[in-house]
């Protein structure tokens, strides 16, 4: 038998019989708290199981959220309606449609909700078939349209069994919450237990959670350990998507302190990204929305309100993009600018609600859940937020977009914070870079117009280089990377690596065509052959660099010399012709291979050259490994003996 996970949650009217249907339904009576009992009401957020038999041998496990109906509590029902499967949407016989049944529509419309049940409550009354075809006229023109409609009463338990029939049939042909890899438990409870320490709770989605699993806490992001995780009261090794969860985080206290946890808060995977706390957005303003209704006004720019999200809200001012007022029927881009960081993703859907916390005014889609203050109004910017505003869902458009914002980004950090798995997005850019909108470069992905341009302005860079100074090697890789200052240091590694695979070779600190040959310009060759007798003079103590280089022409000609390895640059201003430098080198290890360990003085007068020029060849001896410097006294360098050695030996043989 096929099992599946599935949320549901109730919604409706104060005093419809939201909680009575669900102890119908489950035998479990969702209203725990005194004041509930007392009162006679849903206050805060109950929740049961339900399982039943789906069609085709499935068994369906359904978590149940039961809401709150008062308007003083639609704060908690928004918490209880987010991540849900199905809607149990209810309206009683004797008052029909009201206000907050028109306003949990509005709310479940704007969390996205595409599925409900509608039960029709207290039948033992009459009126089914005027409450029935109020409803009708009601759902009419929205998602909610073609639901079943299914007469109830809790009272004396008529139609329960067609309820659970008309929820088995729903569910049946519903795919559960996919696993994308990206866990998030939106925590609706947090208590502590004698013995076990902090407990939180809440609806799990977008993968799973393990038993001893490190985790981490959002907004705040910290890390924390999962001891032990129940889902109904059953001891699991993991919860999947669409699981009412519970965990056990033993050294996290409650509280609304650093490194402590409550309702609101987030558990995910280590190293999802980080919160922020502004978000740019599609809003919409409901058409249901009567004009006498306060929550009909315009929407301006600065006006103050509260961002339902998960289970949390946050106090927020809106920014538009383009209108100077959002009216019902409209929806508009826009930016939440957060007084306190969110977790939030790309797809994610939110609530807003007036500052004085009485009316529901507005609903949205996440956009850009890492959005910029400064480059909110940017030509890049209002390009991204325009294509994901017409297909948030598309993966290709959302992944291009990213990408063409920036011009380049690394790969692994693509869409992390989205509704989109690793595999979907990997998929994509693949996709992407078949169609040549993308390039994809190890582990950097780019705009394909922005790497060309990109590439092009390098190669005309290096083929300028190489017609200015002919007689280089190439061109320092420090000057084309000053010319690309605007690049990161992982783009511009790319670059090279991406030019050396096709015409360009990097030699050391240098790159340059393959094809292009060093060679002197007519107007140096004669300074390169001044040099050439310079320093053959006295080839174990030649002139120094600077007296060499007096100027340009000369300076030019000594770096073409030594790049091509005619002449060795020792250092410290010591410039020696390779044959000479060779010479010094054989003399200096027949001498120590003689006389054993020898003086900087005992080599000097050995090779008849100042301390000017035997310090610095000593030096560079010792950096290749030839020689091995010991207090005042040089030995030959024990790998260097070792490879002489077998160098003879392999000769011999």
């Amino acid at each position: 038998m096929t099992e599946k996970n599935f949320i549901l949650a109730t919604a409706g009217h104060v005093d419809h019989g939201k909680s009575a249907l669900v102890k119908a339904l489950t035998g479990t009576d969702p209203d725990r708290l005194p004041e509930e009992k007392a009162r006679k009401i849903t206050i805060e957020l109950g929740f049961t199981q339900l399982i039943l038999d789906g069609l085709n041998e499935q068994r369906l496990h359904i978590g149940i959220v039961d809401v709150p109906g008062h308007e003083d509590f639609v704060r908690n029902m928004i918490a209880g309606a987010g991540s849900i499967d199905l809607a149990l949407f209810v309206v009683a016989v004797d008052d029909g449609w009201m206000p907050q049944t028109e306003e949990h529509l509005q709310i479940l419309n704007y969390l996205g909700v595409e599925r409900a049940v509608i039960a029709v409550t207290k039948s033992d009354l009459s009126g089914i078939e005027k409450t029935t075809a109020q409803i009708r006229e009601q759902l009419r023109d929205t998602a909610l349209a073609r639901s079943l409609i299914v007469p109830v009463s809790a009272r004396d338990q008529k139609g329960i069994e067609n309820l659970k029939g008309a929820l088995a049939s729903e569910l049946s042909g519903m795919e559960p919450q996919r696993d994308i890899g990206k866990p998030r438990l939106f925590i609706d409870r947090a208590f502590s237990l004698r013995g076990i320490g902090t407990v939180v709770t809440g609806t799990l989605t977008g993968g799973e959670l393990r038993r001893g699993q490190n985790v981490v806490v959002q907004p705040q992001n910290f890390e924390a350990r999962i001891r032990s995780i129940q889902s109904h009261g059953c001891e699991l090794e993991s919860a999947k998507p669409g699981m009412r969860t519970a965990i056990n985080l033993p050294d996290v206290a409650i509280g609304a302190g650093p490194e402590q946890i409550k309702r609101g808060h987030v558990i995910t995977s280590v190293d999802p990204g980080w919160s922020s706390s502004t978000l740019d957005v599609l809003l919409e303003k409901s058409p249901r929305l009567d004009r006498k209704d306060p929550a009909a006004r315009p929407l301006k720019n600065g006006l103050s309100v509260y961002v339902h999200h998960g289970t949390a809200r946050f106090s927020a001012k809106i920014a538009l993009l383009e209108e100077r007022a959002l009216k019902p029927e409209k929806e508009a881009i826009t930016q939440l600018r957060l007084a306190s960081p969110i977790f939030a993703f790309l797809g994610d859907r939110f609530v807003l609600r007036d500052a004085s916390e009485q009316h529901t005014i507005a609903g949205g889609l996440v956009l850009d859940p890492d959005a910029n203050r400064e480059t909110f109004r940017s030509a890049a910017q209002r390009k991204l937020l325009s294509e994901r505003a017409h297909a948030p869902g598309d993966v290709d458009l959302c992944v291009r977009s990213e990408i063409a914002r920036s011009g380049f980004m690394q790969r692994e950090p693509l869409l992390r914070k989205s509704r989109f798995s690793d595999d979907q997005i990997a998929e994509a850019s693949l996709r992407l870079q078949r169609r040549n909108e993308i390039i994809i470069r190890g582990d950097i992905a780019a705009d394909a117009q922005t790497w060309q341009t990109l590439r092009a302005r390098a190669i005309a860079f290096i083929d300028n280089a190489h017609k200015k100074n002919p007689e280089r090697a190439g061109l320092d890789l420090k000057e084309l990377r000053a010319a690309q200052r605007d690049q990161t240091p992982e783009v511009f590694e790319t670059l090279i690596s991406d030019l050396c695979a096709d015409d360009f070779v990097r030699k050391g600190p240098v790159i340059a065509r393959l094809s292009h040959r060093p060679a002197l310009p007519p107007d140096l060759q004669l300074a390169a052959t001044k040099i050439r007798e310079a320093l053959s003079k006295k080839p174990f103590d030649p002139l120094s660099r600077k007296e060499i280089a007096l100027n340009q022409h000369a300076g030019q000609a000594l770096r073409f010399l030594i790049e091509q390895g005619e002449i060795v640059d020792v250092g410290q201003n010591v410039i020696l012709l390779h044959e000479g430098f060779e010479q010094m080198q054989n003399a200096v290890v027949a001498f120590i291979s003689e006389r054993g360990p020898s003086t900087v003085s005992d080599l000097r007068q050995e090779l008849r050259t100042s301390r000017r020029v035997i310090v610095p060849f000593l030096e560079h001896l010792d950096r290749a490994g030839i020689t091995k410097r010991n207090g005042d006294e040089r030995t030959l360098h024990e790998r260097f003996v070792k490879d002489s050695f077998e160098d003879e030996s392999a000769k011999l043989n």
